[in-house]
């Protein structure tokens, strides 16, 4: 055997390699964006094995289906990296792309000949495909370095795919026959982007399949299944750089910590069932009114503690009393029509140099007077020497 046909393996090689690696992944997480990696990298090595190992068919048919190879692998790939982001996956411009630039291929294989032509047609094609990745994660907050990897993946791609071809096909001249097009410095430009390009797409989505386990373990030690908020270690470990950050850029923030009133005589009454049933109805009702930047936690057995960044005093305030009012509400379609829940809300603000340790203590303060003045209602954190003078005056 021939050191050329070593050669034409490897494509077709690296395709079948990560084809296997991506659908024993996806035997693991079963996420949909997994498989499509797992069909793109089968779709490449299908295509690459048509093409340079498979027998040639009469007027070079055999390309049809290599180059339909070649753009699912593409969609594919395209489709991993916008499904993982949770994006809607563009499939019918990609569709069209991909049909476009077949229509283009065929002419240049069976009417006006131009294996330049076919070339540029698949290739551009690609090219758009990939820049639909570009497209699709511009304006996406990159919040790790892996997200910044696959945009610049998807933004080489798309340049060598569109680029490439034009340069060098204007520089070198067109190709006569096959023959002389798989001695070119062109093909063997093609034979070395697309390992480089497989391999550095596959381990960048690898890597973000990595990342994306260590987020769900993660998530799965921080959060509180019954309410859908943090547990008690999340919410500390969240709410503590988040109030350092807050407050280093000068930024109002509020605590709050809620207390499921007479928690107890519910369960001894109407069962555990049913206090759960409170505890799910309060986190989605917090869930549903407050910001998107709200930090929340079930610190405790019926006890919740809330960061809310930007909210001053009257803010606070505001949104406090709507977590009180809005309980009983949320919980009435889970629980019997007999029990009307409540809970007692303290809050203060944050003041440069606070800690979160301070702030629980002054917000417990507040929750302390809700409760002693009769419950069901909002207090507010009143320093010892504010309230002395008050109530000297």
């Amino acid at each position: 055997m021939s050191g050329q046909f070593f050669i034409q393996l490897l494509n077709p090689g690296i395709g079948l390699l990560f084809a296997v690696a991506f659908f024993l992944l996806w035997l693991n997480r079963r996420d949909r964006y997994v498989a499509y990696a797992a069909g793109a990298y089968t779709a490449s090595a299908i295509a690459f094995l048509i093409l340079d190992v498979g027998p040639a068919l009469p007027y070079d048919l055999h390309r049809i289906p290599a180059n339909i190879g070649f753009l699912a692998t593409g969609a594919l790939f395209a489709a991993a990296i916008i499904r993982r982001y949770g994006l809607p996956v563009p499939w019918r411009a990609m569709a069209v792309a991909s049909a476009v630039s077949m229509a283009f291929f065929l002419w240049f294989l069976l009417g006006s000949l131009s294996i330049g032509g076919r070339i540029l047609s698949i290739s551009i094609g690609a090219g758009i495909i990939a820049a639909m990745v570009v497209r699709a994660l511009w304006p996406i907050k990159k919040r790790y370095v892996i997200d910044r990897v696959l945009f610049w993946v998807a933004a080489l791609s798309a340049v060598n795919l569109i680029a490439r071809p034009i340069v060098l096909l204007s520089l070198g001249g067109g190709f006569d026959n096959y023959d002389g097009f798989q001695q070119s410095v062109y093909w063997t430009t093609v034979q070395f982007t697309q390992a480089m390009v497989s391999i550095t797409a596959a381990i960048s989505l690898m890597v973000a399949v990595a990342i994306d386990q260590i987020i769900e373990l993660r998530r799965q030690v921080d959060d509180d299944k019954l309410s859908g908020l943090l547990n008690r270690r999340g919410f500390e470990a969240k709410a503590g750089s988040a109030l350092r950050r807050y407050l280093d850029d000068d930024r109002p923030v509020a605590l709050i910590i809620a207390d499921l009133d007479r928690f107890k005589q519910i369960n001894d009454s109407y069962g555990h069932a049913v206090g759960d049933a409170i505890i799910a109805a309060f986190g989605a009702h917090v869930r549903a009114i407050g910001p998107a930047e709200m930090i929340a936690g079930r610190i405790g057995g019926e006890e919740f503690a809330l960061i809310v960044p930007g909210a001053g005093i009257e803010t606070a305030r505001q949104f406090a009393e709507a977590v009180r009012i809005g309980l009983a509400p949320a919980a009435a379609d889970r629980i019997p029509s007999t029990l009307v829940p409540t809970t007692s809300i303290g809050l203060t603000i944050g003041t440069p140099g606070a800690n979160l340790s301070a702030l629980m203590h002054e917000a417990d303060q507040a929750l302390y007077e809700a409760k002693r003045t009769g419950r069901n209602r909002v207090r507010t954190f009143t320093p010892i020497s504010v309230r002395q003078a008050a109530g000297g005056g």
